[in-house]
């Protein structure tokens, strides 16, 4: 069986705070509303089943929702049990999703001892962030995620910044840029919001066009370039220069299939990806069905073999072996439920590698030759190895 990594929703949906762009929120009442908690006999389960698979690193990935609404002692347990079931030598990577306003001193010496990787979602300087990340009274959340992120600097916690772009952010990368370095936000991802408005059917009005991502991604590939890529991390670009040394991506949206995660919700349902929590792509419930045999079967492997069905238009495309496709989610969402159609971002793919490859494959050349370092994390410091 080939690795992969879970995905797992301990709080399902449940979030401290209201972002009007979140696509989680929206999801079907049968998969979760409300106040959603993983009960300790999922837990174990989960934990049991995976490290009994043997792969060389497990990786444990916590989302939401808002995974520290748990509590920090869900967390303690979960380390417990990773370290029960574990054998000596072990890795063990742990990484978590968060919206940042919880963070203390408590869960920060908790994830610095126990090698925790964070992804901190932070839009941007308060203009942009306070745009859309409000809490349930409606009041921005800046200033709170701020001081969380100040809390893992001081604790020397790893994590990166998850900016997502909105019709507001991505008219200004040289303002975003800027303040990521600013505040040492050398770590970073951009994700592209493009989501439906359930009303009207149409593209809702705080998604960004296939245009503004084009000039965004050129952009801020000049600022990276020009900054110094050894010493800035930004995950798309660091993809591309893994695929032009080693001929593979570090990110699913350019894989070839969509295989790398299975998702658990708080009960133990299982899916084939975060994006398609939907009875069509349901695996099974771990309480019910081991892991292995979820993670192996006949869906689930009609669903990573589901991005290899590619439109005419990519198949003829000289970015075809970069970007097979893009991810499906931007293809079956906005070309009426068909993965066989081009990415509602193909025509931002296009400009990006036209303006960009030559360069890439210039940083690439010059990594391979020792003339520049890439800028990456030890994977060692960010993953917990097992004693006994």
């Amino acid at each position: 069986m080939q690795p992969f990594t879970l995905l797992i929703k301990p709080s399902g949906s449940d979030c401290n705070i209201d972002c009007k762009y979140c696509f989680y929120k929206d999801r079907a009442p049968q998969f979760g509303k409300g106040r959603q908690r993983m009960s300790d006999k999922v837990l174990e389960k989960l934990v049991k089943d995976y490290m009994q698979l043997c792969f060389p690193v497990v990786g444990f990935a916590w989302q939401g929702g808002e995974p520290t609404l748990m509590g920090l002692d869900f967390f303690k347990r979960a380390v417990e049990l990773q370290k029960k079931y574990g054998s000596p030598g072990r890795q063990i990577s742990n990484t978590l999703q968060t919206n940042g306003v919880l963070l203390d001193d408590k869960w920060c010496q908790f994830f610095h001892e126990n090698k925790f990787l964070l992804g901190i979602s932070i839009d941007g300087p308060k203009e942009f962030h306070d745009n859309y990340r409000l809490d349930h009274s409606g009041a921005g959340t800046f200033d709170k995620v701020m001081r969380g992120i100040q809390t893992c600097q001081k604790h020397e916690v790893e994590f990166s910044a998850l900016v997502l772009l909105n019709n507001t952010s991505v008219r200004h990368p040289d303002r975003l840029f800027d303040f990521l370095i600013e505040n040492d936000l050398t770590y970073l991802q951009f994700i592209p919001c493009v989501e439906r408005d359930h009303a009207t059917g149409k593209v809702a009005d705080f998604s960004i066009t296939p245009v503004q991502y084009g000039d965004f991604l050129c952009r801020i590939f000049d600022r990276w370039y020009e900054y110094g890529p050894e010493k800035l991390n930004i995950r798309e670009f660091d993809s591309l220069v893994t695929y032009y040394c080693l001929g593979k991506h570090t990110i699913c949206t350019y894989s070839r299939q969509c295989a790398g995660f299975v998702v658990v919700e708080n009960t133990g349902d299982c899916f084939a990806c975060e994006f398609f929590v939907e009875p069509k792509w349901y695996l099974g419930n771990i309480l019910e069905t081991p892991l292995d045999k979820l993670a192996a079967g006949s869906k689930k492997r009609t669903f990573a073999r589901a991005k290899q069905d590619l439109s005419n238009k990519c198949l003829l495309c000289n970015y075809l072996d970069i970007c097979r496709g893009g991810c499906m989610k931007d293809r079956a969402r906005f070309n009426d439920g068909s993965q066989s159609r081009e990415s509602y971002f193909c025509q931002s793919y296009k400009q990006f590698f036209d303006y960009a490859v030559s360069k890439f494959k210039q940083i690439a050349a010059a990594i391979e030759a020792g003339s520049l370092a890439r800028h990456t994390r030890s994977a060692d410091r960010i993953r917990l190895k097992i004693r006994k």
